[in-house]
């Protein structure tokens, strides 16, 4: 089995699931036994300080988005860049964080790039490979900057290099103009 730890999973367009359509999935573990990640490109209305009031123990200002990270209940986790709250760094620069001591001091921090996640993405054993086989998702390595980015139309973004990726494989070519009109 090969192992996407550590890879974003990009639905396909074909994928019409509502808890994933046009979503990236950052897999924070892959292995026999399933997968886990959150997506990170799919903000709510609701603000970390909003959250905070519900479930925090001190006053917190942070106007961050919070991000729903998949359709499982659990508990608040967090992708961030400070080390010194990190249970795990899933990439380099990326670090993941889900005990309340931790995510209570993260959500303080005004200074390092951060998501804080309601839910999470699960997939039960073999699941997940079925999903790839059957061409619901596709893969790319994730990058701090993906994870961080609060660009909008992020899927879209993604999912045009990997079109340009594929058609410069496809035809063997060195690279690709990034306007191909100009030919």
């Amino acid at each position: 089995m090969q192992s996407y730890e550590g890879h974003l999973l990009v639905a396909s367009p074909q994928l019409l699931d509502p808890n994933f359509a046009k979503s990236l999935v950052f897999l924070i573990e892959h292995n026999e036994d399933g997968a886990f990640g959150m997506i990170v490109n799919r903000p709510i209305s609701k603000t970390v300080q909003d959250l905070w009031r519900e479930v925090g123990s001190e006053p917190c200002s942070s106007r961050r988005p919070v991000y729903l990270g998949g359709p499982v209940p659990g508990p608040l986790l967090s992708l961030h860049a400070n080390s010194s709250l990190s249970e795990m760094e899933p990439i380099t620069g990326v670090y993941f964080s889900a005990r309340k001591p931790n995510l209570d001091r993260l959500v303080l921090d005004e200074t390092s790039a951060q998501k804080v996640f309601l839910g999470h993405s699960g997939w039960g054993a073999g699941q997940l490979e079925q999903e790839l086989d059957a061409g619901a998702w596709r893969t790319i390595p994730a990058t701090a900057e993906l994870i961080f980015s609060t660009d909008e139309e992020l899927w879209d973004s993604v999912f045009r290099q990997l079109g340009r990726e594929l058609l410069k494989s496809m035809l063997n070519l060195k690279d690709l103009p990034s306007d191909p009109s100009t030919n």
